[in-house]
């Protein structure tokens, strides 16, 4: 029977029942069916052994380990009431078969939802996995041929056509297109990508061709990675699954115990009959079988992790997920956490042409800043013209002739004895007070326009910091940058600690201290960043960061995107909650209906039999299943599309 899943014992099991139900039905019609005694028996056998023996083979191993499970309730309540009707049969009393035919079918309803949840959250994986393209036009002695895709290798130049999905992950080495992330990274608009812009597996090219080189292929691409992250933290526990543990192990027993009262009070002190004193302490070992609770905590994990996973944040395993709920501070590094990571012009200043002359000197340059400026110019749609006589002056900038004149762009050193109008002068001292580097631009004898550059934050960063103080969350960002540009950067997005001129050695240091205050979640992207995100509570590591980064962090996020750490948040602390009000109402359900089972309030008319107490057993579990299912749907700040 090993092959036989829950669900398909559940059907064998319920049309195995049906004569019995028949007989339930028409009894009271005064009908007996021919046979009834040997028909139940047959039919209750091969319920034991199709659908029961499993939990009694569990409860079995638990004994013989002096412990008892889940299951040792639904073993003793199933064989008291299938051994009892054996011995009744055999001299001539009333069988209460039925009792052990129905407590296995049920049970087997709950455990058929929990089956059938598991699979819905591997066959989303499947899915995602099944997204792979088959086949990649790959540049092999000079022209594009399609091969399977196991045998694209790294460093392969791959085309991608319109409409096509992007084989594996690379970078674009020539081309211009829009790309729709939305199934990888949960972002809903497509993106732009350009020459040297990172492409995503599995993803979908929707306008123009471009090539690109392969870097991770097979298991290495972000696609598999993914599935194989959720799939570790959904089989993950978190930690109040141990509280879960140790109050099942008590409760078990408890439940016999109570259940022996309720037979001895029964049939010493209130003058049942052994039969009835006997069924209502088997209705009390059935209603009090903990498969709510043991659902309570792993459903909640799989459907949370799950959904994150579609956001775009990864949670590796449950004990991040319950951390994350008590976070009183995010630390944030600087420089590709907060920032774009990359220096970008911010002002232009002065005459018209001080863009376009200082781009046609830096475009010649192999500098950081010059490569800022020159992107800044072709964004603006300006022609970089051709220079000569080209000089890199050490230290100080570049100079050069362009259309017959000396052109000079750099720090004021190079500038010395040029004229330097004062309202320039001016504005200079504003943008350095604003902690931005200033470039000047000069033609001729005077200076002409300056440039302020600068590592600017992402557009994300100070809508996240919002949302995360809004939470009453205190933000800190932790940065090697000098205390002027940190604080600049910090004061642009509304941070509430800046913690300025750290080495890489003693980022650590600085969280745990901060974790005296409470638990921390560190976010952060670079190598230096790595023991960072070890030491806090909560490490959260960007996708776009270095991969010692991404295994040290126990939440990555895949967007480059602070959002991200809002959604992780959100998400995690919702899926927590949910554990918790699974748990509640689990054990609720059990401290209502074990007095029920009873029998304390059958002079009210409240009687439940073994039957009815499994059905009730069956639909808690379900109702933790679907409560757990609700995640699916529950709101998550930033998200606003159905997911």
């Amino acid at each position: 029977m090993k092959h036989l899943t829950s669900l398909k014992r559940f059907w064998v099991c319920l049309i195995l029942t049906l004569p019995m139900l028949v007989q339930m039905v028409a009894m009271p019609w005064g009908w007996m069916m021919p046979g009834y005694n040997w028909v139940a028996l047959v039919t209750t056998t091969l319920i034991i052994v199709v659908g029961a023996w499993p939990y009694w083979k569990s409860a079995w191993a638990a004994f013989l380990q002096h412990n008892a499970n889940m299951n040792t309730l639904v073993a003793i309540g199933t064989a008291v009431a299938y051994f009892y009707s054996l011995f009744a049969m055999l001299t001539g009393r009333e069988v209460y078969f039925e009792s052990a035919a129905f407590i296995t079918t049920f049970v087997l309803l709950g455990d058929a939802m929990e089956e059938r949840m598991h699979q819905n959250a591997n066959g989303a994986l499947k899915k995602l996995l099944d997204l792979q393209v088959k086949e990649a036009e790959v540049l092999r002695d000079g022209n594009y041929v399609k091969v399977p895709l196991d045998q694209v290798v790294v460093g392969d130049l791959v085309r991608v056509r319109p409409g096509q999905k992007v084989p594996v992950d690379g970078v674009i080495t020539s081309g211009v297109t829009t790309v729709d992330e939305s199934m990888v990274t949960g972002e809903s608009m497509p993106v732009q990508k350009g020459v040297g812009d990172p492409v995503i597996g599995s993803t979908i090219n929707q306008a123009g061709t471009f090539q690109f080189e392969a870097q991770k292929v097979g298991a290495d691409t972000m696609l598999s990675q993914i599935v194989e992250l959720v799939k570790k933290a959904q089989t993950s526990h978190a930690p109040i699954q141990k509280l879960t543990d140790r109050i099942a192990q008590v409760f078990v027993p408890a439940v016999l115990i109570i259940a022996i009262v309720t037979f001895v009070v029964w049939f010493s002190w209130l003058k049942a009959s052994a039969v009835s004193a006997m069924l209502f302490a088997v209705a009390v070992i059935v209603i009090a079988c903990p498969c709510a609770l043991g659902l309570a905590t792993p459903t909640a994990l799989m459907v949370g992790t799950g959904r994150a996973a579609k956001l775009g944040v990864l949670i590796k395993n449950g004990e991040a997920l319950e951390a994350v709920n008590g976070i009183k501070t995010v630390v944030f590094d600087k420089t590709g956490t907060i920032t774009v990571g990359k220096p970008q012009v911010t002002d232009v200043v002065g005459a018209k042409d001080t863009l376009a002359v200082a781009a046609a000197l830096e475009d010649a340059s192999e500098h950081p800043l010059a490569l800022a400026i020159v992107q800044k110019a072709r964004e603006a749609g300006l022609p970089v013209e051709p220079v000569t006589d080209f000089n890199n002056v050490a230290g100080e900038g570049v100079t050069a002739r362009l259309a017959g004149q000396v052109i000079r762009v750099g720090s004021a050193r190079l500038m010395a004895g040029l004229a330097y109008p004062a309202e320039l002068q001016a504005r200079e001292r504003a943008l350095q007070d604003e902690a931005k580097t200033v470039v000047l631009v000069a033609r001729g004898d005077a200076v002409i326009g300056l440039l302020a550059i600068q590592d600017v934050p992402k557009p994300s960063s100070k809508h996240a910091i919002e949302e995360l103080k809004a939470r009453g969350l205190k933000t800190v960002m932790l940065t090697g940058d000098n205390q002027r540009v940190a604080q600049a950067i910090g004061d642009q997005v509304g941070i509430d600690q800046v913690i300025a001129g750290v080495l890489p050695n003693e980022k650590a240091d600085h969280v745990r201290a901060l974790e005296q205050g409470g638990p921390v979640a560190f976010v952060g992207d670079g190598i230096n960043d790595a023991p960072a995100l070890t030491s806090a509570t909560v490490g959260i590591a960007m996708g776009s960061g270095t991969d010692v980064a991404i295994e040290s962090g126990s939440i990555v996020l895949v967007q480059n995107d602070l959002n991200g750490v809002v959604r992780a948040l959100d998400m995690s602390q919702k899926t927590f909650n949910r554990i918790k009000l699974n748990l509640f109402w689990a054990l609720i359900y059990n401290l209502i209906g074990i007095p029920i089972a009873a029998g304390v309030f059958v002079a009210l008319g409240l009687h439940l039999s073994p039957e009815v107490a499994a059905l009730a057993m069956a639909f808690s579990s379900v109702s933790v299943v679907s409560s757990s299912l609700l995640l699916n749907r529950t709101r998550i700040a930033g998200v606003q599309r159905k997911v």
